[in-house]
């Protein structure tokens, strides 16, 4: 227990902490543009969302899919699929008590890979921007993974 606690204390899991918090909050963010994008194009995805809206038959125009409200929803989708992951594996890979630099690497790169996937999922950039970006952050998460599995493997 000594160690986990000392593990804990250490520069690789502030430093863990600090970008797993820069990824979070960027996920988060995800969800205010939706609803940014929600609210000034008049995309609801429910009825009951349209309370201010008198009449049914304008209620009803109003709950439709919209492209650029899609292309941020599947942005913060992919964000969701991709952050949990790196917190989780970030966590135990930060408990393996890796070399500090290497661990700022990889905890850098997944970050700059997510901002950057975010931007080229947005604007939006022409592929292999995108697919480069989430390849990017994934090979990185299962690097993670792999010290992990290497350090704690146990049978």
């Amino acid at each position: 227990m000594a160690e986990v606690v000392h593990m804990i204390d250490s520069e690789v899991f502030l430093a863990f902490s600090t970008y797993a918090t820069f990824v979070i909050l960027k996920m988060m963010l995800m969800s205010f543009m939706t609803s940014y994008f929600r609210l000034t194009r008049k995309v609801f995805a429910n009825l009951e969302d349209t309370a201010l809206v008198k009449s049914e038959e304008d209620k009803k125009k109003l709950v439709r899919i919209d492209p650029d409200v899609e292309r941020v929803r599947r942005c913060h989708q992919n964000d969701l699929e991709n952050v949990v992951p790196f917190v989780l594996i970030g966590l135990l890979y930060a408990l393996t008590g890796p070399d500090l630099r290497t661990a700022l690497l990889h905890f850098r790169v997944f970050v700059g890979a997510r901002f950057f996937h975010t931007v080229a999922y947005l604007t939006p950039l022409p592929q292999p921007c995108r697919a480069l970006a989430f390849l990017v952050g994934i090979i990185t998460t299962i690097s993670m993974a792999y010290r992990v599995l290497r350090t704690a493997f146990y049978l």
